[in-house]
């Protein structure tokens, strides 16, 4: 028989899977002045600063 998981730990859970939903994972082209070749930065950022991520050079 499998344990079931204390009322505690579902609140506890519920409370940090609302929390992770306002997480965002931006990938973002950026050009090297170099070699002229594309690179990727990745980063993950709260939900309301993807557009501030995305302009920021």
């Amino acid at each position: 028989m499998a344990k079931s998981a204390s009322k505690n730990a579902k609140v506890k859970d519920l409370k940090a899977s609302a929390e992770a939903k306002n997480w965002t994972k931006v990938i973002k082209a950026v050009r090297s002045p170099k070699t002229g070749a594309y690179t990727f930065k990745e980063s993950i950022v709260h939900k309301d600063l993807v557009k501030e991520f995305l302009s920021a050079k």
